[in-house]
C-alpha cells in the first residue's frame, strides 16, 4: 500500500514546498519513503516552474532539509492520485473543494488540523515579511508534518 500526500498553497514557493520537504523528511527518517509518497502544488499558475521562495530554501538549509522542487499549480488528476490533498488555509482549502470532482476520495483537509498543540489552523503566507516568518511557518509546518505522519501511521497501519 502507497500512501500519497499533496501540500497545497497558492503560488506554491513558500508553504506547500516547506510542508512537502519537512513531511519528506520526516517519512524519510521513519523508513517509510516507499510506503508514503509526497508532493506540492499550487492553486494559482503565478509561479509555474519556479524555485523555491529564497526564504523556504534558506529555512529548510538551516534544519538540514534540502529541496530542489518547482512550482506546479494543481491538477485534475491529482484528485485521482493522492489520499490526502491538505490545504495551508481556508481560502486554498475552499479552492480545492470547489475544483475537487465530487467523486473523488481523497481527504481534502487543512494542514494544521493535523497539528497538536497548535491553536491556529492556516498557516500564514510568509511571501511578503521576510526570514522571522520563515522561521515561524517553519515551527508550524513541523508540527503539522509530525501530526500528519502520525496519523497516517496510526491510520494506515505503519
Amino acid at each position: 500500500m502507497t500512501v500519497r500526500v499533496l501540500f497545497v498553497c497558492l503560488g506554491n514557493i513558500c508553504r506547500s514546498p516547506m510542508a512537502e520537504a519537512v513531511f519528506r523528511h520526516l517519512v524519510e527518517q521513519a523508513g517509510l519513503s516507499d510506503q508514503i509518497l509526497v508532493d506540492s502544488a499550487g492553486t494559482s499558475d503565478y509561479h509555474i516552474g519556479e524555485r523555491a521562495h529564497p526564504g523556504t530554501r534558506a529555512v529548510l538549509r538551516d534544519n538540514g532539509i534540502e529541496y530542489e522542487g518547482r512550482a506546479r499549480q494543481i491538477t485534475p488528476a491529482d484528485f485521482e492520485q493522492f489520499d490526502y490533498i491538505l490545504a495551508m488555509d481556508n481560502e486554498n482549502l475552499a479552492d480545492l473543494r470547489r475544483m475537487a470532482p465530487p467523486e473523488t476520495r481523497a481527504v481534502i483537509r487543512r494542514f494544521l488540523d493535523f497539528a497538536d498543540g497548535v491553536s491556529i489552523r492556516e498557516v500564514p503566507d510568509p511571501y511578503y515579511y521576510g526570514q522571522p516568518e520563515f522561521e515561524y511557518v517553519y515551527r508550524l509546518v513541523r508540527r503539522g508534518a509530525e501530526g500528519l505522519l502520525a496519523h497516517i501511521r496510526a491510520e494506515k497501519g505503519l
